[in-house]
């Protein structure tokens, strides 16, 4: 099983229209004549929202690292308009088979959009320079939904995954269920600035050595880590939770794979500051047990039957469609 589920197809074709929203990066939009790239059964496409959500995929692109090639954007922009015309039939499915927005989860959701912003003011701002409206938003917000209830009635409900299918897959796929070495640790952070001159280093350093006084008195490493540490574990007594190796800075990660169950370490300095570890616990290298991961692949099974499910009820829409592009 991939380590990470895919995005099932549904969310792909309903939740992309809202994202440029919220970015800050995309303020400026590509600017577009308006004119239209596509028509699904009479209702058009226009090029202003081909455009955002292409920018959307852009953006992501080159988050990653990756400058596509002129022939990877057309691939791309063939793809987003397939996925603009996917959207479009579905959202006219659910019309047509009288699917009800509850107006109460539109505003909630709207609610939480603007919540990602600092104030109603820099909401309407993004607003507008994106040459978008709240009304026009609040479509969006609606079209998503009903066809999320679509998918949800027509195909997620029908859907299921017998406790057979889950116990093959698993035997058949073993390799993906083994768990590397993972260790349970909790830490005292006494943060140093990365710009810190040496004078401003010697005192966090004195404040950790104090902290490493009172352990070696025999004080509880829980209690001091919440009452000393400045890093966000604090308030869990320090703990970090279970981690595996390449999750955690070289120096920190060196030091704790190192250690015995129950033991401290000495003063560890990493690129935060300086630590102090405590190991909680070891796991040695084995495989998930069938009962710990049996929901997940459940979930995943079924994940994989709703995307395949959902690409063929697309297709028969289509077939049944009239569809024009006019993407140059």
């Amino acid at each position: 099983m991939p380590k990470n589920v895919k995005r099932c197809f549904w969310q792909m074709v309903t939740a992309m229209s809202l994202l440029w929203i919220c970015s800050p990066g995309l303020a400026s939009e590509p600017q577009a004549s308006g004119g239209k790239v596509a028509v699904v059964n009479g209702s058009v496409i226009n090029e202003n929202d081909f455009n955002r959500e292409v920018s959307v995929f852009q953006r992501q692109l080159i988050s990653r690292g990756n400058s596509p090639s002129d022939s990877q954007t057309l691939e791309m922009k063939k793809n987003v308009l397939e996925i603009l015309i996917n959207r479009e039939l579905l959202y006219q499915n659910s019309r047509d088979k009288g699917i009800k927005v509850d107006e109460a989860e539109v505003a909630n959701q709207l609610k939480t959009l603007k919540g990602q912003f600092a104030n109603e003011d820099e909401f309407k701002s993004v607003l507008i320079k994106k040459n978008f409206t709240e009304t026009m938003l609040i479509s969006e917000i609606q079209r998503r939904l009903a066809i999320q209830q679509l998918i949800e009635k027509e195909l997620v409900q029908k859907v299921t995954v017998s406790d057979e299918e889950t116990k093959t897959y698993y035997d058949a796929d073993r390799d993906s269920f083994k768990q590397p070495e993972q260790v349970r640790a909790s830490h005292i952070l006494i943060k140093v600035n990365p710009n810190a001159d040496e004078s401003q280093k010697l005192i966090s350093r004195g404040k950790i050595e104090k902290v490493q006084k009172k352990l070696q008195e025999g004080q509880d490493f829980a209690a001091l880590a919440k009452e000393f540490s400045e890093g966000p574990s604090n308030a869990k007594g320090g703990d970090l939770g279970y981690f595996g190796r390449g999750q955690m800075v070289k120096s920190f990660e060196e030091v704790v794979f190192a250690l015995r169950t129950g033991e401290v370490s000495g003063i560890v300095e990493t690129s935060f500051g300086y630590h102090l570890i405590k190991l909680i616990d070891k796991k040695p290298e084995g495989m998930i047990a069938y009962e710990d991961i049996k929901d997940k692949v459940k979930e995943y099974l079924k994940e994989e039957k709703v995307s395949n499910q959902i690409t063929l009820y697309v297709e028969e829409l289509k077939r049944e469609a009239k569809v024009e592009r006019f993407l140059k």
